[in-house]
This record gives structure tokens, sequence and C-alpha cells, in this order.
């Protein structure tokens, strides 16, 4: 038992982030009063990182708005994800700003309580308070998980439910998260269950509809979590979950638009605008990509999770976006993707290599406004210094293959790809994106209108209509006359035409023609079982 006369505060560590000396002093002149003895005060981000790096801190009040550079939030995150605040530890974000953007972006990161300035000592001490006595309740349990102990942590989670029953709540929901880290869905979802009957709670119910996804009960966990948007817009939690379910479902286009409506609601998450960039890429809807690059970009500034990566998407979307096109538009993202990789420069500096990817992608985009012979100038110092480089980076590989097809050196290109295969090809997503950049080496707008033919092609073959699937195949291998699955298309369509007429007249000539543009296709190609069982079907029907 604990002695209510002592001092709860006395034993703690405290670390007050504020730009403010005057509110920092006031606030260890409070803590103090309270009865804390180890108060550190500093005014900004790093010093507060490196601080935590070193040091254990039991309660970190940290205000939101701390000037130029990284905010409350920006700091909540890098302590988060570098582990350097332990599961016993408190979070406190003091703020006198409560925009919707704010809370909803602090809120991502879950800070243990917010405090609202101006801050008195009463209010300081009676929220602390409670705060630390939840904290030293369950204190045992909490070491057990930062030790990633979780059988014990379970096990004294189970006993204090009877013994602590005002933390029920917390309890469970750790009870339930333990269960799942374990891999134990049988139990994690009895937990879920439990809570649930007795009253309906948010947390709750996304943790049961994590649990519904792990074990591929999609369409019920997707229909559980569209209900729990409805009811709680705000719990964002749940879109995560809702995107990841319906991409599960192979429906990326729904999923991008759970993930549109999530970023208006709450803006600042950079991770979930990465997904919706991605996501988008995917769904090759290039504008709603670009726009959350521009932000993934601008959230990154001063954020844990700042990456060159992501100023390279949005320069490859941008470019992607204005190649082939010299009207203002096009011109203005051009120009945009520029300073995007001029920026990227000067903020990772420390990186040579990093430069040479950037002048790839800017020797493409000068290609895309129609300065051929500044590009051609620029691919020769490139060249140079990349014959330099073994081995080759496969990102920026990738890119230097789109410029040489882009500049209509198509042997080099193909070339560099079989390279890269060979360094990377064990890969299967390395291997995924040199397969596509062999089968599609046009620009995005030629690939889109490409892709746009195969479909109708497919659609009017399925509905019986040969000579129509048999033109539009024609017309979209004008614009790519190497892609595997539209030569196979079009000499399935042939196939097809004599099968129905009996006629042979030009078949063998044709569907030869277009089986030898994939003479050099691998067998590790995801169209190479349907090119050898075409090549057999035409070899029959030519005896």
């Amino acid at each position: 038992m604990s002695d209510p006369n002592e001092n709860v505060f006395g034993k703690l560590s405290y670390l007050v982030v504020d730009d403010f000396e005057n509110f920092r002093i006031s606030m260890r002149h409070m803590l103090r009063s309270c009865g804390a003895d180890n108060v550190e005060l500093v005014a900004h981000a790093k010093p507060a990182i490196e601080y935590c790096t070193y040091n254990h801190v039991d309660v970190v009040l940290c205000d939101y708005n701390l000037g130029k550079g990284k905010n409350g939030q920006h700091i909540l995150e890098e302590l988060r994800h570098k582990k350097l605040l332990k599961r016993s530890s408190l979070f406190l974000m003091v703020t006198s700003e409560s925009s919707r953007e704010m809370v909803m972006g602090a809120r991502e990161y879950q800070p243990d309580a917010y405090l609202t300035k101006p801050i008195n000592h009463a209010m300081l001490e009676k929220r602390l308070s409670s705060l630390i006595s939840q904290r030293n309740a369950l204190l045992p349990i909490n070491r057990e998980i930062d030790r990633e102990n979780y059988p014990e942590a379970i096990s004294l989670c189970n006993a204090a439910l009877s013994r602590l029953p005002r933390y029920k709540t917390w309890l469970m929901k750790t009870l339930g998260e333990l269960y799942f880290l374990l891999g134990d869905l049988s139990y994690a979802i009895k937990v879920y269950d439990e809570v649930l009957s007795q009253r309906e709670l948010s947390w709750a119910r996304v943790g049961r509809n994590k649990v519904l996804l792990a074990n591929h009960r999609y369409d019920e966990a997707v229909e559980s979590l569209r209900k729990l948007i409805k009811s709680h817009p705000d719990y964002m939690e749940a879109y995560d979950l809702l995107a990841e379910g319906l991409e599960r479902q192979n429906r990326s286009g729904q999923a991008q638009n759970v993930l549109e409506l999530a970023t208006t609601r709450s803006p600042n998450a950079l991770l979930r605008q990465k997904h919706l960039a991605e996501l988008a890429e995917a769904n090759q809807d290039m504008e709603t990509a670009t726009e959350a690059w521009r932000q993934t970009v601008r959230l990154g500034a001063h954020s844990i999770h700042h990456s060159p990566d992501h100023h390279i998407a949005l320069a490859h979307a941008l470019c992607d976006l204005s190649d082939g096109d010299t009207d203002e538009g096009s011109q203005a993202l051009a120009h945009e993707a520029i300073s995007v990789l001029a920026s990227m420069e000067r903020q990772f500096s420390e990186s040579k290599t990093l430069e040479l990817h950037s002048l790839v992608i800017q020797c493409r985009i000068q290609a895309g406004r129609g300065e051929v012979e500044k590009a051609n100038s620029m691919l020769e110092s490139i060249s140079e210094r990349l014959s330099e480089i073994h081995p080759l980076e496969l990102e920026m590989g990738l890119d230097y293959a789109k410029t040489l097809y882009r500049l209509d050196n198509v042997r080099e290109a193909k070339t560099l790809l079989a390279r890269l295969h060979e360094s990377y090809g064990e890969d299967p997503e390395a291997a995924r994106k040199i397969e596509s950049l062999l089968d599609e080496p046009v620009s995005f707008r030629m690939k889109i209108k490409a892709r746009g033919l195969n479909r109708e092609g497919i659609a009017a073959f399925e509905s019986g209509a040969l000579k129509e699937a048999e033109d539009t195949f024609s017309k979209a291998l004008e614009i790519i006359p190497d892609h595997p699955a539209l030569n196979l298309n079009l000499i399935q369509v042939l196939i097809k035409q004599h099968e129905d007429t009996g006629s042979i007249d030009k078949l063998t000539d044709r569907c030869q023609q277009h089986i030898s543009r994939l003479d050099d296709l691998s067998e590790q190609h995801g169209q190479y079982r349907r090119y050898l069982a075409l090549q057999r079907k035409l070899k029959a029907l030519t005896l």
C-alpha cells in the first residue's frame, strides 16, 4: 500500500519544452510547488530530443508552437518513432492553439493529455496527479511491455482487472493489443467482444476489425469500419484500416477515396499522405498523386520521416504530368519538378549520389519540354559519371533507363535493364519494376493511352467484335510495339478470327510478325507461359 501523504511528484523527472522563457520558468515554479525536484527546461525541439536520448524522462510538458522548425507534434512523433519514451512516461501537449488541424494531427501520435494555456497551479496539480496515479498503478505492466515480455504483461493485466477496477478500460484495451501482438487472434477478439457486449467503444471496434483483417475476413471488417466512420468521422485509425481492407479486396479506387477523405479531416499526417500518393499512382491518378506527394514533402520538412525519396517521387509525378506538352501549365509543372530536385539537393547535400540521380531526372524533364539538344548534352555527362558507379542503385538505374528511352537510346536502355535484372532480379518487386519498364518504355500519357486501348480491345474481344478488337490492339501497338501482352492479345484475336471463319489468309505472316517481337521474352516474365501456349497453337494451325 502506498502512503497517501507520499509526494508522488518528487520521484519523477520532468522536461518542459517551450520557446518562451517566462513560461518555462513559470512551469518549473509550479512543478516545484507541487513537489517536483528534477525539472529540466529547454526552448526548442533539438535539445528536447537530445535530452530524451541520453536521459530518462517521466513527464514531458511540450508546447505545440515552438517558433521556426519542429513543433510539438514533430517532437512527439520522433520520440515515439525512436522509442525514446517508455510506456510509463507521460507526454502532455501544451497549447494555446485549438485549430482542428493541430488537434487532429497531434492526436494521431497519442499524447497522454492536452493542457490549454493559460495554466495555473491548481489545474496543473489536479491533472498531473490523476495521470501520475494511473502511471504508478500500471507501472509493472508497462515495464514488461517495454521489455517486450508480452506473456508476463498479459498475466499482470488479468490479475489487475479485479484489483484495479477503475482502470478496467485501459487494462482491456491493453490486453487486446497484447494478444494481437502475440498473434493470439482468438483471445484478442474475445477481449474486444466482451467490451463491446457492455458498451460500444470506438477503440474496441477498431481493435476487433484489426483482428478480422488479420483473419482475412475482409468483407466483415470493411462493412464494420464503414459504419464506425459514419458514426465517428474523426476516428482516423478507422480510415487507415478501411483503406487496408479495401486494398486487400483489390478495390484500390475505393481505398484511395477513403484516404482522400481522411486527409481532408486530418491533413498533417505524413505517412497517410504518402500512402495516398502511392495508391493514387497505382490507380494512374497522377493529379491526386502529385498533390499528395506535395503534402508529403511539405510535412516532411521537420519530420523524422523526412526523406529524399519523397522529393524524387514528387519530381517523377510532375515530370509525368508535364512530359510531351509545351503549354504554360506543363512548363510550370516542369519548372516545379526542377525546383523540388534543387531543394532536395540542398537539404541532403552530403549525398553525391542524390545529386546525380537528380540530374538523371532533370535530363528527362528537359527532353519532355522539347529541349532535346540540352537533354542529350546532359546525358553525355551523366553517362560518364554513372559508368564509374558499381553496382548501380535500382531506383537510379530505372530512372536512367527511362531517360535513355525518352531520348530514343533504346538499345542502351535494354542493356541497362538486363544488367539491373542480373543484380536485382531475385527480388520480386524489383523484377516487377524492371519488367514493367521493359513492357512500357513510353511517357506516362502514352502509357495511359495504350492501356485504355488495351481495355477497349479486351472488351471488344469478349463481346465478339473481333474486327474492332483487332483494330484497337493494332492502335495500341503503334504506341508500344514490343509490349508482350498487347502482341499476344492481337495474336489471340487473329487466331479466333481464323477459328470462326476458317480462313488462314495472311494469318501466318501477321502472327509470326508479332510473335517474333517477343523472341527475347524472359522465362521469368508474367506473359511467358501464355507466349509459349499461343506459339504452340499457332504452329499447330499452320502445319
